[in-house]
């Protein structure tokens, strides 16, 4: 293929909902875009198991719920017989949560939430970033699906604020040494299964975990629950004023900033309910930053796959604090957007794959033991 055939060539993406409304706004949405071309849609798995055949898109959009094959069943036997990037359509309630979570673990590279009511209104908000997850999963290598090991790379993302917004920079302080370490886990496309790779394998020793994963809501909850079923952790969603202990991970709802905040020795949840920052809520750059100010050599700094820039700057910060920081290496991401954005600004210590970095927590909080 010359080079003007492949920068010329657009995503063929096919749109599998039962709702024609839904395929008519998504069609509308993502062919307003250059670099993509909807091929087709269908109204069912069974159809779009023909139409996979005969278009070979690059994409997929799958809804959840469906006549004659759900969501779930059809992606399960996809990722089984022909491994492929799919973006899930799911609802935003509880149970579309647990089903949705489901998708990303059997190999669903993204999400669009969409709501029960004024559906047409609502997705188009969201045009922007339906046409970006589509761009981010069309990057991801069908090679490495097929191994659960996934990679892609995306822009970075305009900020609508920054963490000023939230929580002001402050000078360097003096810090307490004490045995109450934290480490703070950032992450956002891919995070979900990789902070549950990384939970799973911890003991109940481990130092206080929070974490900020880009996610709705309504979602956040059921997230925080399927990882308490598969570690020995105790995880649950943050709520103000809980101490952040050893043997606890704190998941940041899915609508409020997590800031952390220090009395004494101990260190404490804080919830904040304003503005997006880099264009998200919880945002990981407000969280990394708290930790810079209350905690700093105390701390250690996780970055997730995740597109965008979010977490960086303030993953900077803790450095400058005197934190440990590791990234997740990019061959082991199915987005390098955040950890590649941190390692670039130079606010990473090590990049690490994500198999070895419960590996890595175990050994910074063994060192820090010793060393108190």
């Amino acid at each position: 293929m010359k080079f003007e055939e492949f920068m010329s060539k657009k995503i063929k993406t096919l749109i599998i909902d039962d709702s024609a409304l839904i395929r008519k706004v998504l069609t509308e949405i993502l062919s307003s875009d250059p670099g993509i071309e909807v091929v087709g849609t269908a109204a069912d798995p069974l159809i779009a198991r023909e139409k996979i055949k005969k278009l070979n898109p690059d994409v997929l959009t799958l809804d959840v719920e469906m006549p004659k094959m759900d969501g779930i069943t059809f992606l399960r036997n996809l990722m089984r017989l022909r491994p492929m990037p799919v973006v899930m359509i799911s609802t935003l309630t509880e149970a579309g949560a647990d089903v949705t979570l489901q998708a990303l673990e059997l190999g669903a590279i993204d999400f669009i939430a969409k709501p029960k009511l004024d559906v047409n209104a609502a997705i188009q908000e969201y045009k922007d970033e339906i046409i970006e997850k589509v761009k981010v999963a069309s990057k991801v290598s069908v090679a490495v699906l097929e191994t659960s090991q996934k990679r892609a790379s995306t822009p970075v993302l305009k900020e609508k604020h920054s963490a000023d917004a939230i929580i002001k920079v402050a000078s360097k302080g003096k810090f307490l040494n004490t045995t109450d370490k934290i480490i703070a886990i950032g992450s956002s496309t891919g995070g979900t299964e990789a902070v549950k790779e990384i939970v799973a394998q911890l003991p109940v020793e481990t130092a206080g975990i929070v974490v900020s994963q880009h996610i709705p809501g309504t979602f956040s909850h059921s997230f925080a629950a399927r990882l308490n079923d598969v570690s020995q952790l105790t995880v649950t969603e943050a709520k103000d004023g809980d101490q952040i202990r050893p043997g606890y991970v704190f998941i940041a709802p899915g609508d409020k900033h997590l800031i952390v905040k220090r009395s004494g020795a101990k260190y404490y949840c804080e919830l904040n309910d304003g503005p997006e920052v880099n264009r998200h809520k919880p945002s990981v750059d407000v969280m990394f930053r708290s930790i810079a100010q209350c905690a700093g050599p105390n701390a250690m700094g996780i970055m997730l796959t995740g597109m965008g820039a979010d977490g960086a700057q303030g993953m900077l910060e803790m450095k400058e604090h005197g934190a440990f920081n590791i990234a997740q290496d990019e061959k082991s991401c199915v987005v390098w957007g955040m950890p590649g954005a941190a390692v670039k600004l130079g606010a990473v210590e090590k990049e690490i794959t994500l198999s070895k970095i419960a590996q890595e927590i175990i050994s910074y909080c063994e060192k820090e033991n010793k060393r108190v």
